[in-house]
Protein backbone atom coordinates (compact mmCIF):
# COMPACT_ATOMS: atom_id res chain seq x y z
CA UNK A 1 0.00 0.00 0.00
CA UNK A 2 1.21 3.66 -1.26
CA UNK A 3 1.50 6.22 1.26
CA UNK A 4 -1.48 8.23 0.26
CA UNK A 5 -3.29 5.18 0.42
CA UNK A 6 -2.06 4.81 3.76
CA UNK A 7 -3.23 8.10 4.97
CA UNK A 8 -6.63 7.34 3.44
CA UNK A 9 -7.24 4.39 5.33
CA UNK A 10 -6.04 6.09 8.30
CA UNK A 11 -8.85 9.15 8.13
CA UNK A 12 -11.47 6.33 7.22
CA UNK A 13 -10.46 4.36 10.45
CA UNK A 14 -10.23 7.34 12.55
CA UNK A 15 -13.87 8.91 11.32
CA UNK A 16 -15.19 5.07 11.50
CA UNK A 17 -13.70 3.90 14.75
CA UNK A 18 -12.95 0.44 14.25
CA UNK A 19 -10.79 -0.91 11.44
CA UNK A 20 -14.07 -2.85 9.62
CA UNK A 21 -15.68 0.57 9.09
CA UNK A 22 -13.01 2.01 7.68
CA UNK A 23 -12.33 -0.55 5.46
CA UNK A 24 -16.32 -0.46 4.33
CA UNK A 25 -15.73 3.21 3.49
CA UNK A 26 -13.43 2.63 1.10
CA UNK A 27 -14.47 -0.84 -0.02
CA UNK A 28 -11.55 -2.61 1.00
CA UNK A 29 -10.83 -5.53 3.21
CA UNK A 30 -10.38 -5.21 7.05
CA UNK A 31 -7.10 -6.98 7.25
CA UNK A 32 -6.11 -4.32 4.43
CA UNK A 33 -7.14 -1.31 6.67
CA UNK A 34 -4.82 -2.85 9.59
CA UNK A 35 -2.08 -3.45 7.16
CA UNK A 36 -2.03 0.25 6.38
CA UNK A 37 -2.42 1.88 9.52
CA UNK A 38 0.31 -0.54 11.20
CA UNK A 39 2.56 0.62 8.29
CA UNK A 40 1.99 4.20 8.21
CA UNK A 41 2.66 3.80 11.99
CA UNK A 42 5.86 1.94 11.86
CA UNK A 43 7.20 4.58 9.05
CA UNK A 44 6.34 7.59 11.54
CA UNK A 45 7.16 5.28 14.77
CA UNK A 46 4.37 6.41 16.85
CA UNK A 47 1.43 4.99 17.81
CA UNK A 48 -1.66 6.76 16.32
CA UNK A 49 -4.26 4.26 17.78
CA UNK A 50 -5.09 2.59 20.27
CA UNK A 51 -6.70 -0.89 19.74
CA UNK A 52 -9.34 -2.80 21.56
CA UNK A 53 -11.41 -5.73 20.79
CA UNK A 54 -14.33 -3.66 19.64
CA UNK A 55 -13.27 0.24 18.66
CA UNK A 56 -10.09 1.75 18.21
CA UNK A 57 -9.15 5.44 19.38
CA UNK A 58 -6.92 7.95 18.30
CA UNK A 59 -3.79 8.71 20.67
CA UNK A 60 -2.81 12.31 21.17
CA UNK A 61 -0.56 12.13 18.76
CA UNK A 62 -2.98 10.55 16.09
CA UNK A 63 -5.73 13.27 16.75
CA UNK A 64 -3.00 15.96 15.56
CA UNK A 65 -1.64 13.87 12.71
CA UNK A 66 -6.06 13.47 11.89
CA UNK A 67 -5.94 17.54 11.59
CA UNK A 68 -2.82 17.26 9.84
CA UNK A 69 -3.64 14.87 7.04
CA UNK A 70 -7.46 16.08 6.51
CA UNK A 71 -5.68 19.01 5.21
CA UNK A 72 -3.12 17.48 3.28
CA UNK A 73 -5.69 15.55 1.56
CA UNK A 74 -8.24 18.58 1.07
CA UNK A 75 -5.42 20.32 -0.52
CA UNK A 76 -4.81 17.11 -2.83
CA UNK A 77 -8.76 17.09 -3.96
CA UNK A 78 -8.74 20.57 -4.69
CA UNK A 79 -5.81 20.60 -7.05
CA UNK A 80 -7.41 17.57 -8.91
CA UNK A 81 -10.33 19.41 -9.30
CA UNK A 82 -8.09 22.44 -10.31
CA UNK A 83 -6.79 20.11 -13.10
CA UNK A 84 -10.14 18.44 -14.03
CA UNK A 85 -12.41 21.85 -13.45
CA UNK A 86 -11.11 22.78 -17.25
CA UNK A 87 -14.36 20.35 -17.83
CA UNK A 88 -16.37 21.53 -15.06
CA UNK A 89 -17.57 18.05 -13.43
CA UNK A 90 -17.61 18.26 -9.45
CA UNK A 91 -17.12 14.48 -7.68
CA UNK A 92 -16.34 13.09 -3.90
CA UNK A 93 -18.35 13.17 -1.01
CA UNK A 94 -19.82 16.67 0.28
CA UNK A 95 -19.75 16.31 3.90
CA UNK A 96 -21.57 19.44 5.76
CA UNK A 97 -23.45 20.49 8.75
CA UNK A 98 -26.33 22.58 10.11
CA UNK A 99 -29.02 23.40 13.11
CA UNK A 100 -31.57 20.76 12.71
CA UNK A 101 -34.41 22.65 11.66
CA UNK A 102 -32.58 25.10 9.73
CA UNK A 103 -30.95 21.82 7.56
CA UNK A 104 -34.93 20.08 7.58
CA UNK A 105 -36.40 23.50 5.73
CA UNK A 106 -33.22 25.02 4.30
CA UNK A 107 -29.91 23.18 3.35
CA UNK A 108 -31.57 19.86 2.65
CA UNK A 109 -33.60 20.84 -0.40
CA UNK A 110 -30.41 22.64 -1.58
CA UNK A 111 -28.27 19.85 -1.43
CA UNK A 112 -30.75 17.40 -3.15
CA UNK A 113 -30.88 20.15 -6.06
CA UNK A 114 -27.18 19.82 -6.17
CA UNK A 115 -26.48 16.41 -6.19
CA UNK A 116 -29.24 16.07 -9.28
CA UNK A 117 -26.88 18.46 -10.91
CA UNK A 118 -23.80 17.03 -10.64
CA UNK A 119 -24.36 13.18 -10.13
CA UNK A 120 -20.72 12.08 -9.65
CA UNK A 121 -21.60 13.96 -5.78
CA UNK A 122 -22.28 12.10 -3.13
CA UNK A 123 -23.09 13.87 0.47
CA UNK A 124 -23.14 13.74 3.98
CA UNK A 125 -25.18 16.09 6.33
CA UNK A 126 -24.78 16.22 9.79
CA UNK A 127 -27.65 18.33 11.49
CA UNK A 128 -27.00 19.14 15.49
CA UNK A 129 -27.94 22.06 17.66
CA UNK A 130 -24.48 22.82 18.47
CA UNK A 131 -21.29 24.61 16.94
CA UNK A 132 -19.29 21.99 15.31
CA UNK A 133 -15.62 21.86 14.41
CA UNK A 134 -14.73 21.25 10.74
CA UNK A 135 -11.81 19.72 11.00
CA UNK A 136 -11.95 17.52 13.79
CA UNK A 137 -15.79 16.15 12.35
CA UNK A 138 -14.20 16.40 8.64
CA UNK A 139 -16.43 18.70 7.40
CA UNK A 140 -16.28 20.82 4.23
CA UNK A 141 -18.50 23.61 5.36
CA UNK A 142 -20.80 24.33 7.66
CA UNK A 143 -24.07 26.91 8.56
CA UNK A 144 -23.74 29.27 11.34
CA UNK A 145 -26.13 31.03 12.56
CA UNK A 146 -25.43 33.92 14.91
CA UNK A 147 -22.00 35.82 15.90
CA UNK A 148 -19.07 34.08 14.37
CA UNK A 149 -15.85 33.02 17.14
CA UNK A 150 -13.60 30.81 15.64
CA UNK A 151 -10.65 32.15 13.91
CA UNK A 152 -9.60 31.29 10.53
CA UNK A 153 -12.98 30.62 9.16
CA UNK A 154 -14.34 31.74 5.57
CA UNK A 155 -17.34 33.21 6.16
CA UNK A 156 -20.59 34.21 3.22
CA UNK A 157 -23.56 35.61 4.61
CA UNK A 158 -26.50 34.17 3.48
CA UNK A 159 -29.39 35.83 5.23
CA UNK A 160 -30.71 36.64 9.00
CA UNK A 161 -33.32 36.12 10.97
CA UNK A 162 -35.07 37.37 14.49
CA UNK A 163 -35.56 35.83 17.49
CA UNK A 164 -39.71 35.82 17.92
CA UNK A 165 -41.89 35.28 20.09
CA UNK A 166 -45.64 33.95 18.59
CA UNK A 167 -48.38 32.58 19.49
CA UNK A 168 -51.92 31.79 17.08
CA UNK A 169 -55.18 34.14 16.74
CA UNK A 170 -57.02 31.82 18.56
CA UNK A 171 -54.78 31.91 21.86
CA UNK A 172 -54.33 35.61 21.40
CA UNK A 173 -58.24 36.33 21.04
CA UNK A 174 -58.29 34.17 24.38
CA UNK A 175 -55.85 35.57 26.22
CA UNK A 176 -54.89 38.73 24.78
CA UNK A 177 -51.74 40.24 23.60
CA UNK A 178 -49.09 41.16 25.50
CA UNK A 179 -47.58 44.75 25.21
CA UNK A 180 -44.57 44.55 27.41
CA UNK A 181 -41.80 41.28 28.17
CA UNK A 182 -43.38 41.66 31.67
CA UNK A 183 -46.51 40.76 30.35
CA UNK A 184 -45.21 37.34 29.46
CA UNK A 185 -45.36 36.73 33.34
CA UNK A 186 -49.03 35.94 32.33
CA UNK A 187 -48.87 33.86 29.82
CA UNK A 188 -48.82 29.86 29.07
CA UNK A 189 -45.14 29.28 27.70
CA UNK A 190 -43.73 26.31 25.62
CA UNK A 191 -39.78 26.74 26.15
CA UNK A 192 -37.91 25.51 22.75
CA UNK A 193 -34.50 24.69 21.98
CA UNK A 194 -33.70 28.17 20.62
CA UNK A 195 -34.67 29.51 24.14
CA UNK A 196 -31.49 30.03 26.28
CA UNK A 197 -32.44 27.58 29.28
CA UNK A 198 -33.46 30.59 31.66
CA UNK A 199 -35.88 32.12 34.03
CA UNK A 200 -35.52 35.35 32.60
CA UNK A 201 -35.40 36.02 28.48
CA UNK A 202 -33.36 39.37 27.36
CA UNK A 203 -35.12 41.97 24.66
CA UNK A 204 -33.89 45.07 23.51
CA UNK A 205 -31.64 45.61 20.46
CA UNK A 206 -29.31 45.65 23.73
CA UNK A 207 -30.54 42.70 25.46
CA UNK A 208 -30.84 45.28 28.48
CA UNK A 209 -34.52 44.75 29.21
CA UNK A 210 -35.27 41.47 31.30
CA UNK A 211 -38.33 39.81 32.01
CA UNK A 212 -39.15 36.79 34.12
CA UNK A 213 -40.75 33.68 32.50
CA UNK A 214 -41.74 30.27 33.88
CA UNK A 215 -42.57 27.78 31.05
CA UNK A 216 -45.33 25.30 31.95
CA UNK A 217 -43.65 23.16 29.52
CA UNK A 218 -39.98 22.53 28.11
CA UNK A 219 -39.19 20.65 24.88
CA UNK A 220 -35.76 19.54 22.84
CA UNK A 221 -37.82 19.64 19.52
CA UNK A 222 -38.72 23.21 18.06
CA UNK A 223 -41.37 21.66 15.89
CA UNK A 224 -43.45 20.42 19.14
CA UNK A 225 -42.96 23.71 20.18
CA UNK A 226 -44.16 25.17 17.18
CA UNK A 227 -47.09 22.78 16.40
CA UNK A 228 -48.51 23.78 20.55
CA UNK A 229 -48.32 27.07 19.47
CA UNK A 230 -50.28 26.35 16.39
CA UNK A 231 -52.91 24.31 17.98
CA UNK A 232 -53.30 27.60 20.36
CA UNK A 233 -52.16 25.93 23.61
CA UNK A 234 -49.65 28.86 24.33
CA UNK A 235 -46.60 31.04 23.42
CA UNK A 236 -42.99 29.89 22.31
CA UNK A 237 -40.14 31.67 21.37
CA UNK A 238 -38.10 30.51 18.18
CA UNK A 239 -36.25 32.03 15.66
CA UNK A 240 -38.04 33.07 12.51
CA UNK A 241 -37.04 30.79 9.91
CA UNK A 242 -39.02 27.96 12.06
CA UNK A 243 -41.93 29.55 12.09
CA UNK A 244 -41.74 31.00 8.25
CA UNK A 245 -44.45 28.97 6.64
CA UNK A 246 -46.63 29.35 9.79
CA UNK A 247 -46.25 33.42 9.86
CA UNK A 248 -47.38 33.48 5.68
CA UNK A 249 -50.24 31.25 6.15
CA UNK A 250 -51.34 32.92 9.38
CA UNK A 251 -52.05 30.62 11.60
CA UNK A 252 -49.27 32.27 13.80
CA UNK A 253 -48.38 35.70 14.75
CA UNK A 254 -45.52 37.33 16.90
CA UNK A 255 -46.15 39.76 19.45
CA UNK A 256 -43.63 42.02 21.48
CA UNK A 257 -41.71 42.79 17.88
CA UNK A 258 -40.39 46.53 19.06
CA UNK A 259 -38.93 44.68 21.63
CA UNK A 260 -36.94 42.28 19.65
CA UNK A 261 -32.88 41.54 19.92
CA UNK A 262 -30.71 42.40 17.05
CA UNK A 263 -31.41 39.98 13.95
CA UNK A 264 -28.89 37.08 13.71
CA UNK A 265 -26.66 36.60 10.94
CA UNK A 266 -26.56 33.09 8.94
CA UNK A 267 -23.39 32.53 7.83
CA UNK A 268 -21.57 29.60 5.37
CA UNK A 269 -18.08 28.93 6.56
CA UNK A 270 -15.09 26.51 5.39
CA UNK A 271 -11.60 26.72 6.53
CA UNK A 272 -9.20 29.00 4.76
CA UNK A 273 -5.81 28.26 3.92
CA UNK A 274 -7.33 25.52 1.87
CA UNK A 275 -8.07 26.18 -1.56
CA UNK A 276 -11.47 25.48 -2.46
CA UNK A 277 -12.33 22.28 -4.11
CA UNK A 278 -14.68 22.38 -7.30
CA UNK A 279 -17.25 20.48 -5.14
CA UNK A 280 -17.52 22.90 -2.36
CA UNK A 281 -17.14 25.57 -4.67
CA UNK A 282 -20.38 24.73 -6.83
CA UNK A 283 -22.28 23.84 -3.78
CA UNK A 284 -21.86 27.12 -2.55
CA UNK A 285 -22.52 29.23 -5.40
CA UNK A 286 -25.98 27.31 -5.46
CA UNK A 287 -26.51 27.43 -1.85
CA UNK A 288 -25.55 31.19 -1.60
CA UNK A 289 -28.31 31.56 -4.33
CA UNK A 290 -30.63 29.63 -2.71
CA UNK A 291 -30.31 31.18 0.14
CA UNK A 292 -29.97 35.05 -0.12
CA UNK A 293 -33.11 34.59 -1.63
CA UNK A 294 -35.49 32.86 0.47
CA UNK A 295 -38.25 35.19 2.15
CA UNK A 296 -38.05 33.80 5.80
CA UNK A 297 -34.09 34.69 5.98
CA UNK A 298 -34.21 38.49 4.99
Amino acid sequence: MDRLQSLEVFVAVAEAGTFSGGARTLGISAPSATRGVNELEERLGARLFNRTTRVVRLTDVGRTYLDEVRGILADLDAANDGVSGAVGIPQGTLRLTSPVEFGRLHVAPILAEYLDLFPEVKASMLMVDRVVNLVEEGLDLGVRIGPLTAAGLMAVKVGRVRRVICGSPAYFAEHGLPQTPDDLAKHRIVEAPATTPSSEWRFGKKQDIVARVAPRLATTSVASAVALATSGWGLTRVLSYQVGPDLQSGSLKTVLEDYEPEHLPIHLVHYEGRRVSLKLRSFLDLAKERLRHAPSLN
